[in-house]
């Protein structure tokens, strides 16, 4: 399934200011081509104020007429990818919580921010930038690594000091050494700087060769800040959290700048490590500034003066003293889990289990699967369910326990999917008597992803007291590859959110793989990860049955008989009572007999309805319903036939000996193969006496050796075939000529 990226979160990941004039443009083209607007544009391109001109974003955009090989999303998304981000899909099983990802070990929550007090901070009592730099560049860098630094700025046309690419090929060994011999000029070893603007330094090692996240060396650091609340609550709840962090140094502004150290491995590590850190940060109220993400960000220098105020370190080697054991840390501090229950607790006091929803097969507040193809009638047959469960009925012979229902629909347009149940109420008999009981959530065309969608189903739901959410069909709102387990997995526990705060049955519907699925087990015929088979409470699983020509003419016998006996019910009761027998009323024949007899002056006006009977049992299907139950034991296979727009269970039986597609033995296949293979060859045979009969003399009648010499074979192959075809014998008078038995019997 396609899943359309949002190109403007992926534009996070890019930063104008690396980009030549070319890729800037490429861009832009791209958002027009995936249908985004100028303004997408304009407010990305903001953030290289360097090049930034108002208004040139959108004289550009009317330019771009599109060609014969447009620029696409693609463009972007490769960007985005070579910046680190990373598709859901291609992470690792044991990968770090990414932005949109369910935490589910607890809210990582430490502290809580409306009660903490703040933690002042202090400027030092004696001012030396020289030690200032020092002490940052000794606490951070290797003594050959080299070190990014800008001091160089330049004013946009509102006034603000940017900084510029700066310098990046000295290492911190020399710095340290010309800092120690400059005598407090710190700018004759940095440059001058303007103090209205203050510096920046780069908190990872370069390879000396450029300031992009590639020339990145080592992956040592992520930056933390934010100018959303006051520096003395930034200060406590960093400490309070126990951050790694290596040094602290105060902007000179809004913001404490924290360098944390993630100790990660690689640019891929690196950026799952700063997403975890960020994610924590925001649960315990630091919303950070996201750009900070990159690992070439540049961050405030100590030991300089901006616009009056000093940038200065706040404090060194603060919190846990690694990345493992902070992690291990907040892990351990979040650990919400329930301690293990002795058995001898309960064993003559047990819990009480959840009544049953759907008796025998699942449970209130427990998960359910339906699952099969199409044609099955999965959407009636959900439907069928909401009304049972409403109406307090039988659901395909189960019972239903009583209640309120949520019907999720997010495929049918809001007209089709209200006909519908009116149609199916009219259909099973039952008249509407708590169609109150039955909600329905039509979201067709507004449909979200599930981890998006649960929330605001719960958000809506919580106050109706629902026993039971159907939800269909879930591809509208799959996330993720689903033959992932590890994605599936993610998709399904928004079912157990649903089901846990809603105390409410989650029942939702979901397509066969392709190919037959007769051979198949019950639980293995679901489309994608086998999470979906094993994650619900209950499997019910629908496979196609075979059905055989001589089945579906019993069954327009049975159709046909029971529509003469409701004419005779409705028109001639007593009729039926002293001349119908039993056996009358199982043959079509028979039934038309008596109706001629009894019943005369309607018979010119059945045909049309007889060929509406035999109409709709061809348009009949045949199913078997199967189950895989966690609470409950296996159920016997129940068979039903669909005919639009409800299922009918097989109460007598006529389904019992059908097989699905592909369950027969191979034996078995090949013997039916050859049965098949004789009547059609018989068919074949007879078809040719028959001609032979008839084509022989031009329409006259033959004699036995009038056909054997058409057809080439002896007299007494002929009267084998008279025998064995039937429909022919012999004139009155026992000589040789053939005739059609309707016509001597005429």
């Amino acid at each position: 399934m396609e899943h359309k990226l949002d190109l403007v979160a992926l534009l996070e990941y890019i930063d104008p200011a690396f980009l030549s004039y070319q890729e800037w443009v490429n861009v832009g083209m791209a958002l027009k081509y995936e249908g985004y607007t100028a303004s997408d544009w304009d407010g990305w391109s903001r953030r290289d104020p360097a090049r930034y001109h108002p208004g040139e974003c959108f004289k550009k955009w009317t330019s771009f007429e599109g060609t014969a090989n447009p620029v696409t999303g693609a463009t972007i998304t490769q960007m985005a990818k070579d910046n680190g981000w990373m598709p859901r899909s291609a992470d690792r099983e044991d990968r770090e919580l990414g932005w949109d990802d369910e935490i589910s070990g607890g809210d990582y929550v430490v502290v809580d921010r409306n009660w903490i007090e703040g933690k002042e901070i202090h400027e030092p009592a004696t001012w030396n930038p020289v030690q200032q730099l020092t002490t940052y560049l000794s606490a951070l860098f290797e003594s050959t690594e080299n070190v990014g630094y800008v001091t160089e700025t330049w004013q946009n046309e509102e006034g603000k000091y940017l900084p510029t690419k700066g310098a990046w090929d000295r290492t911190a060994g020399e710095l340290i050494q010309r800092l120690n011999e400059c005598d407090g000029d710190i700018g004759s070893v940095f440059g001058d700087y303007n103090p209205e603007a203050g510096a920046w330094i780069r908190f990872n090692p370069l390879d000396g060769c450029g300031v992009k996240n590639e020339n990145v060396t080592e992956f040592r650091y992520a930056l933390v800040e934010s100018d959303e609340m006051d520096i003395e609550k930034q200060n406590a709840i960093m400490r309070e959290l126990e951050l790694p962090i290596a040094v602290m140094v105060y902007s000179g502004g809004k913001s404490l700048h924290a360098i944390v150290r993630v100790e990660a491995s690689n640019y891929d590590e690196y950026r799952k490590r700063v997403d975890y850190l960020y994610n924590v940060c925001k649960k315990n109220g630091i919303n950070v500034d996201t750009q900070n993400r990159n690992p070439s960000r540049l961050s405030r220098m100590p030991g300089v003066e901006r616009n009056g105020k000093k940038q200065f370190i706040v404090d060194t080697n603060i919190g846990k003293a690694s990345w493992a054991e902070w992690h291990e840390w907040i892990e351990g501090i979040n650990d919400d889990l329930p301690d293990p229950e002795s058995l001898t607790d309960f064993w003559d006091n047990m819990p009480v289990l959840a009544p049953a929803l759907i008796e025998g097969v699942l449970r209130q507040g427990h998960k359910m699967l339906m699952a099969g193809p199409s044609k099955a009638g999965k959407s009636f047959a959900l439907i069928e369910l909401c009304i049972a469960i409403g109406e307090g009925v039988k659901w395909l012979g189960w019972q239903c326990t009583q209640g309120k229902v949520l019907y999720v629909n997010l495929e049918l347009d809001r007209a089709s999917c209200l006909h519908r149940f009116r149609d199916v109420y009219t259909a099973l008999g039952l008249p509407p008597q708590n169609i109150s009981n039955i909600d329905i959530w039509n979201l067709r065309g507004k449909s979200v992803p599930m981890d998006k969608l649960a929330p605001k189903l719960i958000r809506r739901a919580a106050k109706k007291n629902y026993i039971a959410v159907i939800i269909d069909p879930i591809y509208k709102v799959l996330t993720g590859d689903e033959n992932s387990a590890d994605q599936m997995a993610h998709f399904t526990n928004q079912f157990d959110k649903i089901a846990t705060e809603l105390g409410a049955s989650v029942i939702y519907c979901h397509h066969h793989s392709k190919g037959a699925q007769g051979g198949k087990k019950s639980m293995d015929r679901a489309s994608g990860s086998g999470v979906f088979a094993r994650d619900p409470d209950a499997l019910i699983d629908l496979v196609e049955l075979d059905v055989t020509e001589a089945l579906l003419k019993q069954e327009e016998n049975k159709a046909i008989c029971a529509m003469y006996k409701r004419l005779f019910e409705q028109h001639n009761p007593a009729y039926l009572q002293e001349h119908v027998s039993q056996d009358d009323e199982l043959s079509a024949k028979a039934m038309e007999d008596h109706a001629k007899r009894a019943i005369p002056h309607i018979m010119a006006d059945i045909m049309p309805t007889i060929q509406q009977v035999i109409k709709s049992v061809k348009a009949r299907s045949a199913w078997r319903v199967e189950g895989t139950l966690r609470e409950y034991a296996k159920f016997e296979p129940v068979n039903m036939w669909f005919q639009y727009p409800i299922h009918r269970v097989d109460d007598v039986g006529s389904l019992k000996d059908i097989e699905p597609e592909g369950e027969a033995p191979a034996w078995k296949k090949a013997t039916n193969k050859r049965k098949e293979s004789a009547q059609k060859e018989r068919r074949s045979k007879a078809e040719e006496f028959e001609a032979a009969v008839f084509n022989c003399k031009m329409g006259e009648a033959p004699t036995k050796k009038d056909v054997a010499e058409y057809m080439g074979v002896s007299e007494k192959t002929v009267a084998r075939y008279m025998k064995e075809h039937g429909g022919f014998t012999y004139d009155a008078n026992n000589n040789y000529t053939i005739i059609e038995k309707e016509d001597q019997e005429e």
